[in-house]
């Protein structure tokens, strides 16, 4: 009886160290969709061990840079399997990140806004650290996948080529823009331990969403009904990593990173890994160089202000049956955009792209009039 009124008052505020991950009240009707914060959690960590790894035998050198990552694979016990593991993790952690999200905005996480804008930063520096840690290879795609993305910041007006020679440490992606993306690549997902540790406290200080989107009323502990849910994520989690490194470790690489950098050689086609083509999709689709960069920026900067828009009175989309279908709709938009990210720049791809661009920025003004119309109803 003690316990119950214990449940039934607890206000999930942090004071110190008292509150225990294993004794936080979570709402009874949690499901599978929960558990993947948890996963992103040990996915983090397993990426940083690899990592740590991978960087002993590792030569942040322009000249040797490519025959130190295969002579990780081919003279290193064990060798292959960190790098497969590391390389097929970053993929698994995108996609679990991007599900994470995709769960939030369907059942209206963003409510927390705190926890959302920490998350928001999160995917933002993750992005980053990818980005920097597919340079280091220093394959064909790497080489050419830095010298464009890091020109686009030339677009800014009046310091933009500066600031590019000042990245580069030179007038082109040359050693010391390699020797800087390693020591960035190294040192990132370390503050990024950091902000999941905020992000957790967060998350201990609001509580968490539900998919009901109810109240506080009804909470269990944490352990061991939501600890046995994780562990499950967690197998599923590294049986698919596993298999995928075991079975097939370079499904996922693009053909032109199997030959050394070349400045003076440029790919048919340019493009980044695959969690990356949505974005990259969208700065295609716009004909101004400094447009298409902010449409890139804006295209995930948008989702810091969707704790603002949604004013919905009740938090799940599942009461809001035009809202989930608009939701649906721009999940299917992001495929089809990573889709056309793929594709030659070429008509119909373009076209389509540009259409696709188009309902992606569309979905953050209309689901907002949407929700107002339907709480008035």
């Amino acid at each position: 009886m003690n316990n119950y009124k214990y449940m039934m008052n607890f206000k999930p505020v942090i004071k110190g160290v008292k509150s225990s991950m294993l004794n936080l009240p979570c709402p009874s009707n949690l499901s599978t969709m929960w558990s993947f914060g948890s996963m992103l959690t040990i996915c983090l960590f397993i990426q940083i061990f690899t990592g740590l790894f991978l960087s002993m035998h590792y030569c942040a050198n322009t000249e040797m840079a490519f025959n130190s990552i295969s002579h990780i694979v081919r003279d290193v016990n064990g060798g292959w399997i960190l790098r497969s593991i590391h390389a097929n993790g970053a993929s698994l952690f995108f996609l679990l990140m991007y599900t994470h999200i995709a769960r939030g905005m369907y059942f209206n996480s963003m409510k927390l806004s705190i926890t959302w804008f920490i998350g928001i930063i999160i995917f933002l520096v993750s992005m980053g650290t990818a980005f920097m840690g597919y340079v280091l290879p220093w394959g064909q795609m790497s080489f050419w996948g830095a010298a464009v993305i890091t020109n686009l910041l030339s677009a800014i007006p009046y310091m933009g080529t500066s600031i590019v020679y000042w990245l580069w440490g030179g007038f082109s992606v040359n050693n010391a823009t390699l020797n800087r993306f390693y020591s960035f690549h190294f040192i990132l997902p370390f503050i990024l331990l950091l902000m999941v540790v905020f992000h957790f406290l967060a998350l201990h200080t609001s509580g968490s969403s539900n998919p009901l989107g109810s109240t506080d009323i009804d909470k269990i502990p944490f352990h061991p009904s939501f600890t046995i849910k994780d562990m499950l994520g967690f197998s599923f989690m590294l049986i698919l990593l596993m298999s995928v490194s075991v079975v097939s470790p370079y499904i996922l690489n693009d053909p032109e990173n199997f030959i050394p950098a070349n400045p003076m050689v440029t790919p048919i086609h340019i493009q980044p890994e695959w969690y990356f083509l949505f974005a990259y999709a969208i700065l295609r689709s716009i004909p101004n160089k400094l447009g298409g960069v902010i449409a890139l920026l804006f295209s995930i900067l948008v989702l810091f202000i969707q704790p603002i828009t949604n004013k919905n009175k009740i938090q799940s989309n599942k009461f809001y049956p035009i809202n989930k279908f608009l939701l649906w709709m721009f999940f299917s938009n992001m495929l089809l955009l990573t889709w056309i990210g793929a594709r030659p720049v070429e008509p119909p791809y373009e076209m389509i792209g540009v259409i696709l661009t188009f309902n992606h920025f569309l979905y953050f003004i209309i689901n907002p009039i949407m929700l107002m119309f339907w709480d008035k109803k």
